[in-house]
């Protein structure tokens, strides 16, 4: 029986990881030292830090796949005096010192997940694609490319296949971030000024599609050595999202019609331009390549994803509010 490694396994994409290989592989599960413990089905768990100078021999031996969620991931606000090194610290050398190792013991495959920030923040008259030249817009997508790079390297020098999947916002049951605060605005019927942005268009990747994908390129031939764009292979504007999350949630969506620009202008005058990028921007991705060459499609489509956030998140967070 295959043996991997996944590691962030306490985190929101490798629990999910961890309990979809459990099925059928021999999964070695890592969580940093202080992280609390957690359920992750039939899985080996061991303790670890994520740091250049870790030592990984014990861990990776008799392992033949490594799954490397862990990361030390974007911050809305961010208080290290200097974020780029902080990222690349953990991001970029931490996760070399990994994958040289798991290289040195003949480790045969390495599936590292990035971020579609890689290709930058915004689209305009065309979705990203995998071999676009990248562009990315923060320290923490900057770390993602420079790591993708130097794996690069590495598979070339020693062997290593590579595989690099780069999701764009993950939802579903315990997502954390901006999808579980619209879930909450949804909920308590909170008048959200978003009827107008319906001209944007944007990716989003339910968990178990991502998962899905993930699983595929454990052992799949064609995924050695590339990059992978992944999605749900339907692309939202933000009012039309807001409209079938609310649906799934039995609740109307109380959406105000405020002009985009409007929304944009606001945002700007309290030092936040970011959050209109993200409410009224663009962000596609083209997943072309990752059907073709793996002939993989997403299993679940959008609304079943929303139905079963929705129906998570009722009995759980949001039972009686």
């Amino acid at each position: 029986m295959t043996r991997v490694l996944v590691t962030g396994a306490n985190g929101f994409v490798g629990s999910a990881v961890c309990s979809a290989l459990a099925q059928h592989c021999d999964v070695r599960a890592v969580i940093r030292p202080a992280a609390a413990m957690v359920s992750l089905g039939e899985v080996e768990l061991v303790r670890s830090d994520l740091f250049p100078d870790t030592n990984w021999a014990c861990i990776l031996d008799g392992v033949s796949v490594v799954v490397h969620c862990a990361a030390r991931v974007h911050v809305m606000r961010e208080t290290a005096d200097n974020p780029l090194e902080d990222f690349r610290f953990v991001n970029v050398a931490a996760t070399l010192n990994l994958a040289s190792q798991a290289a040195s013991i003949g480790v045969k495959r390495f599936v590292y997940i990035s971020s579609i920030g890689v290709n930058g923040g915004v689209t305009y008259e065309h979705a990203f694609a995998s071999e676009d030249a990248p562009a990315p817009h923060t320290p923490y997508a900057i770390s993602k490319s420079e790591a993708e790079s130097a794996l690069r390297r590495m598979a070339l020098e020693t062997g290593l296949e590579v595989v690099i999947v780069r999701p764009p916002m993950v939802y579903g049951a315990h997502a954390p971030g901006n999808f579980a605060i619209l879930m909450k605005w949804l909920v308590t019927g909170f008048p959200l000024p978003l009827g107008l942005v319906d001209r944007n268009r944007r990716s989003f990747v339910f968990i178990d599609n991502l998962v899905d994908l993930i699983v595929t390129c454990i052992d799949h031939p064609a995924a050695a050595n590339q990059t992978f764009l992944v999605s749900d292979d339907e692309d939202l504007s933000t009012a039309v999202l807001l409209r079938r999350m609310a649906a799934a949630l039995g609740r109307p969506a109380r959406l105000i019609p405020v002009p985009a620009s409007m929304i944009t202008l606001g945002a700007r005058l309290i030092g936040r331009p970011g959050i209109a990028q993200r409410l009224c921007g663009s962000l596609q991705v083209d997943i072309g390549k990752t059907k073709e060459l793996l002939g993989w499609k997403p299993p679940i489509s959008v609304d079943e994803g929303l139905r079963r956030t929705a129906a998570h998140w009722l009995a759980t967070e949001g039972a009686g509010k």
